[in-house]
């Protein structure tokens, strides 16, 4: 899928306006078959969909963190040296 998703989905939603018309204006049985089929289709779309952000968001997370990890591997400061002397 690809950037083109958002006119997929419009598109779908489009195309079922005349048929929830048909259902709830007129109670036509059918028109609710092809609503249901239709919304069931757009429910796999918008699966898909989030699935292909996630693994996105995942993959551009992984090279970000690359340089992150980096940074965390330079040498660290040396500790103050401890207080002397003892409790008064």
């Amino acid at each position: 899928m690809s950037k083109n998703n958002f006119g997929q989905v419009r598109d779908l939603i489009m195309g079922l306006e005349a048929d929830f018309e048909k259902f709830y204006d007129k109670q036509n049985s059918a028109a609710g078959t092809r609503v249901r089929k239709g919304m069931q289709d757009l429910k796999n779309m918008a699966q898909e969909i989030r699935k292909e952000v996630q693994d996105m968001k995942n993959s551009a997370a992984g090279t970000a963190a690359a340089p992150a990890a980096k940074a965390k591997a330079a040498p660290k400061k040396a500790a103050a040296p401890a207080a002397k002397g003892g409790k008064k």
